[in-house]
């Protein structure tokens, strides 16, 4: 079976320039047979399921691309099947690029990071924006809990082809809520040993 991802970015003038730089016989091996997308495994759908943010590549019609930093609370890039993701579209900065350029030019890249253990991973995507009116539905299982804001899309991805990506240079980075957990045995040391000194005060 081919490796889809390869198969869709390494373009001729890509096989070109790893011709130039020597390492195209790394990846031939992977090209070619059956084109088949077979969709995301477990380890992919469990992985999204747990991120707080990605970033969200698209193309304007002049060329021009365009990368916008999406976050929220974990899950809300929805999981809805193995070939299907979804995110509820507000209305941000109401500049709109991202938008725009998905209704010219469909395909999209998405890049989601784990920082502490050093993860990412790519999908390459085809997004449907669709005006919440029309798929209530949809809407429903998007909302956040306790963000009132209003929904004014349901960004609807078919997937379209993945890779894990090598960890080096990924510098771990950590939320204050996963510093917390972190140092919840150190927390629990010192309210030990606090409490310990008061006995030994109480003692004098």
């Amino acid at each position: 079976m081919s490796h889809k991802f390869f198969d869709l970015t390494f373009t001729p003038s890509v096989k070109q320039a790893q011709e130039h730089f020597g390492t195209r016989r790394n990846y031939e091996r992977f090209e070619g047979g059956e084109p088949d997308f077979y969709g995301l495994t477990e380890q992919e759908m469990e992985y999204i399921a747990e991120r707080d943010s990605f970033y969200l590549a698209t193309v304007g019609e002049n060329g021009q691309p365009y990368v916008q930093f999406r976050g929220g609370p974990p899950g809300f890039l929805k999981v809805l099947d193995s070939k299907r993701l979804a995110y509820a579209d507000f209305g941000g900065n109401l500049q709109y690029i991202s938008v725009g350029n998905l209704s010219v030019n469909d395909r999209a890249a998405l890049i989601l990071m784990d920082y502490p253990n050093q993860q990412r991973l790519k999908i390459l995507v085809r997004i449907e924006m669709r005006d919440a009116e029309d798929v209530p539905g949809m809407i429903a299982q998007l909302k956040m809990p306790n963000y009132k804001a209003k929904i004014e899309r349901a960004a609807i991805l078919h997937v379209e082809a993945f890779d894990w990506n090598c960890p080096r240079h990924i510098t771990p980075r950590y939320t204050a809520e996963e510093i917390r957990i972190l140092n919840q045995p150190l927390y629990k040391q010192i309210e030990k040993l606090e409490a310990e000194i008061e006995q030994l005060k109480e003692r004098r």
